[in-house]
């Protein structure tokens, strides 16, 4: 029997264009004659529509245009059936065995969706609520995986009303160029590279457009790195891959146009500077309670410190993202680690 994997994508965040794309592409890729997928999109505004119509619609937005093919949906609580109530002119249930919330940001990869879809006692193909969570928050993040014995950069965070004189200070104990960044935003929103002690006040500004904590953030000299862990219980590693800038820093723009960067994979460091990035990965994957997939990002020191940076649980998933092709490197192609996800997520 086929298993029906509720497919969640879009959402709210700044960051929905990007789950589209994603989306789109494990659909493409999904094994039909293994898996019936039960599309689910959340508008910019927050509506959730069941949609009936191809994945090519998805990617550049089309999908919710055709009202033949969409109709208002929402989660069914009950904890002994996973349901997706259907909201037309007469209310329907369908039954699916799974949910695989293919979104990003805020709404989406911080635990919102995951707490609603725990709270049903639905099994999740991605990290849980807590560790959705934590992961988004970068403060608390830092602090766990250095309780774990992983190297951290120095940082102080602030509320929303702290004195100028306290992130004046805070900045010249960090040094310039610092960062200054959203405590839970995603994809480099709201991050600024400060250079001059006159550029704070616009930086703190725009990081407190995005969350209501702020953090400043030594600027690691050096270079990032990343490993992609997969696993429950028993843990699987990919290739380590490296971000090469030619200046600035990896935001927005550069991850997803690689406008004046390269991604090499595998990265360019030797054997054994790898091996211990990928322990440190599954260290801070495991300090931090994920589970079935995430992505674990550092910083390579030119003195050859790996220092922890972030923790994406829902990163990029098109065939040509990041994640996938780090396990590809080590002989999972893209429906073969969907294969394992489902499997991952479904074994709770």
């Amino acid at each position: 029997m086929r298993k029906t994997i509720l497919v969640l994508f879009g959402g709210c965040s700044s960051e929905h264009s990007v789950s589209l794309q994603s989306a789109q592409a494990v659909l493409e890729h999904l094994d039909r004659s293994k898996y019936q997928p039960l599309t689910v999109g959340i508008t910019r505004e927050g509506q959730w529509l069941c949609y009936r119509g191809p994945a090519s619609a998805i990617g550049d937005g089309s999908w919710a245009q055709n009202r033949a093919v969409v109709t208002p949906c929402a989660l069914a609580p009950d904890r002994d059936r996973h349901q997706l109530l259907l909201l037309g002119d007469r209310v329907s249930r369908v039954s699916f065995d799974a949910a695989f919330p293919v979104l990003h940001g805020k709404n989406g990869e911080d635990g919102t969706v995951q707490g609603l879809l725990e709270l049903a006692d639905v099994p999740i193909i991605g990290c849980g609520a807590l560790s959705s969570a934590l992961c988004m928050d970068k403060r608390r993040a830092h602090q766990l995986a250095a309780l774990a014995g992983v190297d951290v950069p120095r940082g102080t965070a602030f509320g929303r009303g702290a004195a100028q004189e306290e992130l004046e200070a805070a900045a010249q104990e960090l040094g310039f160029p610092l960062f200054v960044k959203p405590v839970r935003a995603g994809s480099s929103y709201g991050v600024t590279r400060v250079s001059r002690p006159d550029q704070l006040p616009a930086a703190v500004e725009e990081a407190f457009g995005h969350d209501r904590e702020v953090i400043l953030e030594e600027a690691v000299p050096g270079f990032e790195v990343g490993c992609a862990v997969l696993g429950n219980e028993t843990l699987t590693v990919g290739l380590v891959d490296e971000i090469e800038l030619s200046g600035g820093f990896f935001d927005f723009e550069e991850k997803y146009t690689l406008k004046t960067s390269a991604i090499h994979c595998p990265a360019r460091v030797s054997p054994d500077k790898a091996a211990e990035i990928r322990a440190a990965a599954k260290t801070v994957y495991r300090a931090l309670d994920c589970r079935v997939f995430a992505r674990v990002d550092f910083f390579l020191t030119q003195s050859g410190r790996v220092v922890f940076n972030e923790v994406n649980t829902i990163p990029g998933f098109t065939s040509h993202s990041r994640y996938p092709t780090m396990m590809k490197g080590i002989g999972l192609d893209f429906s073969a680690l969907l294969d394992k996800l489902v499997e991952l997520g479904v074994r709770q």
